[in-house]
């Protein structure tokens, strides 16, 4: 019978502890540079050793924030549910050297009750999502989504609620506009709740946050702002500047087209590719390294399918 050892972590996980963490906005909070996400690669149809392998690897290494939401999976959830058992198998003992959060504002369940905004459906889901992931309390508690329908009040009191009921520390927006920024910044300050960071796609190939002054916001006013998606679900890298490879993202059409692939697209890309290692580093790397140069920007959330791509993309951190 095979008994698995109990996890230790790395003695020597905070030896670059100068050089890898951000402060986050105007907060005591510091983030990793790199972040882990759990978007893909952690939910019931992926297998758990890899899972362990990847988070015990990245905390090992330096990478104290895992990023989750209700809906990560699949199916919906299982991506908490991985994390829960982690907490119960592996990271008990370092809970408080962790940073954790979540997030609701997608659909999660079925009925009026279980998508955007209401103060029920936050509420709600993250009682639900305590559950799935162990806990007492997450570090930070996001509203996924911008709500075009539910009164701006609404949402942000539940999150204002959220903190005082000590289920989470620290509050974030996902992809809101920036004049709901700015009023949710506002709301939350004067209710001395303060917006500790933004989560927004930002990459090379989608500048949004930075064209819309959403980075520039943020960087002003004291608030983090954490990059999801910075690789573009792996355009970012050398794995398509010849095409589509067989097995990839794109070639299962999952959540990335073959319609995006376009010449014009393989060309920039491979003008990237060129320049990186013109410079020394791997496409992947100089992506990384661009977000984390722009102004205001705490932290990039990176996924992982393996420990190796993941040392890959904690390079940034420290070179």
């Amino acid at each position: 019978m095979n008994i698995k050892p109990p996890y230790v972590a790395s003695p020597h996980r905070y030896d670059l502890q100068e050089t890898i963490y951000r402060r986050c906005g105007n907060s005591g909070v510091l983030l990793p540079k790199v972040s882990l996400g759990f978007w893909h690669n952690f939910g019931a149809t992926d297998p758990y050793t890899r899972s362990r392998d990847i988070t015990h690897y990245a905390f090992d290494h330096g990478i104290t924030h895992f990023d989750l939401a209700n809906n990560y999976g699949p199916p919906y959830g299982t991506a908490e549910e991985t994390m829960g058992k982690l907490m119960r198998e592996d990271f008990a003992p370092y809970r408080d050297e962790l940073f954790i959060s979540s997030k609701a504002g997608y659909d999660m369940w079925e009925g009026p009750y279980g998508n955007w905004g209401s103060r029920k459906y936050l509420m709600a889901s993250l009682d639900q999502s305590l559950r799935r992931m162990n806990l007492d309390y997450v570090d930070l508690f996001y509203s996924h989504r911008y709500d075009p329908i539910t009164p701006l009040e609404e949402t942000l009191q539940a999150l204002v609620d959220i903190v005082r009921s000590g289920k989470a520390l620290y509050v974030g927006i996902s992809r809101w506009p920036l004049e709901a920024l700015k009023f949710a910044d506002e709301y939350l300050r004067q209710r001395d709740v303060p917006l500790l960071i933004y989560q927004g796609k930002l990459n090379m190939l989608d500048r949004e946050p930075m064209d819309e002054h959403i980075t520039d916001y943020c960087a002003d006013h004291g608030i983090g702002f954490i990059s999801f998606s910075p690789l573009a679900q792996g355009l970012l890298t050398d794995r398509y500047i010849n095409g589509i490879p067989e097995g990839s993202r794109m070639s299962r059409e999952s959540s990335l087209s073959s319609d995006t692939l376009t010449p014009e697209l393989i060309t920039q890309l491979r003008t990237w590719n060129d320049e990186a290692l013109s410079k020394g580093y791997t496409l992947a790397e100089m992506a990384l390294r661009w977000i984390l140069d722009q102004r205001g920007v705490t932290s990039v959330l990176v996924g992982a399918s393996s420990t190796a791509q993941l040392e890959k993309n904690i390079k940034c951190m420290t070179e």
